[in-house]
């Protein structure tokens, strides 16, 4: 593979994400959706709910995608950004798309005056985990993560 673009993506990638982000969702055990996976890419760029950013090759092919979520932290009183979604497509990794990505979302952050990024991973996700944690980003050692359906 040659040389790799990152960029901001817009309304009309929602088609080129949408795969990746369908691709995604099953890494984490959900049913293959790619119907879902458009309405809800499309949705969350039409109502700018969310800023993603595409990692593409030479011939524009989508590889990998990464989606932020503005929202804020009471504690420090100041907005943030929530780092949901990071993939590289299976053929991709290793490439170092992942740490491209990684990248364009914190010079965005740093751009627009955001104070701090947050994320969550799975704990079996090891490579992950490594990939964060060579970028600066430091594992919570006090505070727990819950979720309650609804």
């Amino acid at each position: 593979m040659g040389a790799y673009v990152t960029r901001r993506a817009s309304i009309a990638d929602f088609n080129k994400i949408a795969p990746l982000f369908d691709a995604y969702r099953q890494f984490y055990e959900q049913e293959p959706d790619l119907e879902f996976a458009q309405q809800f890419i499309s949705a969350r760029l039409n109502n700018n709910e969310s800023i993603i950013f595409i990692a593409e090759d030479e011939t524009q092919n989508a590889l990998g995608f990464c989606q932020i979520y503005p929202s804020f932290c009471s504690v420090i009183g100041a907005p943030i950004y929530v780092l949901y979604d990071l993939f590289v497509s299976p053929i991709a990794r290793k490439s170092g798309l992942g740490k491209m990505l990684l990248e364009a979302a914190h010079e965005h952050a740093e751009a627009n005056n955001i104070p701090r990024m947050d994320l969550t991973t799975a704990k079996t996700n090891l490579t992950a985990q490594s990939l964060y944690e060579s970028l600066g980003w430091t594992r919570d050692k006090i505070f727990y993560a819950y979720n309650k359906s609804v």
